[in-house]
């Protein structure tokens, strides 16, 4: 408690609680176009367990530090490159949102209605959806974590606040988004981004987050 009221403790939680929100940003889009495919009346309900699972994801990966420091060793090599728990997470994540949001771009080019959709979609699917990709996400925002900060009720903090930051701002995110098809298309480009930057992360090939997050 001594180290939170700290002023390098201070100072070491609004960092990570910004760092956690700009890492969420990615989070809150794959969920806005997750749920605009949802019944409007169950849309809040699915965007609150999203969010929900993501800050739970989170809270029990920064209490499993040993467990999620583990995932980084290798289990077995691929020709002359060593695969780790969180290669294999990263990759398939990454392959999932390219494989989803390749089919989402398609659809909405095609120019098939959103009434079909919604009628094909349940809060069930799209909560796994969701929390898959929480996962996966949530490697990005724990690593980030424990390298700003040792103490984990200060990371455990900042990822509170940040999820409650997000959980706010995502239902407007959602409608602004589900209102123009522009935006709908660079979203959807954004998270194939993402998902190249997860694959090749995979591959140990780092892409500095800087770029990344900068071309939202």
């Amino acid at each position: 408690m001594e180290a939170l009221l700290s002023i390098d403790g201070l100072l070491s939680l609004v960092t990570l609680t910004f760092l956690e929100i700009v890492l969420g940003i990615d989070n809150i889009i794959f969920i806005s176009l997750v749920t605009q495919d949802l019944d409007p009346k169950i849309q809040p309900k699915a965007r609150q367990i999203g969010i929900g699972l993501a800050m739970l994801f989170r809270v029990l990966m920064l209490l499993g530090i040993t467990w999620l420091i583990g995932l980084t060793a290798p289990i077995f090599e691929l020709g002359n490159h060593p695969v780790s728990g969180r290669d294999a997470i990263l990759f398939i994540g990454g392959v999932f949102l390219l494989a989803k949001a390749s089919t989402e771009i398609v659809k909405k080019t095609e120019g098939k209605g959103h009434v079909n959709d919604r009628k094909s979609s349940t809060l069930v699917g799209a909560i796994i959806q969701i929390g898959l990709l929480d996962i996966v996400f949530s490697f990005d925002s724990v690593l980030t974590a424990i390298g700003m900060t040792e103490n984990i009720a200060i990371m455990i903090i900042a990822v509170v606040i940040s999820m409650g930051i997000m959980l706010v701002f995502a239902k407007p995110i959602g409608a602004y988004i589900e209102k123009h098809m522009a935006l709908q298309i660079l979203a959807l480009s954004f998270l194939i981004m993402i998902g190249t930057v997860l694959i090749a992360e995979s591959a140990h090939i780092e892409i500095p987050k800087p770029y990344v997050y900068s071309s939202v």
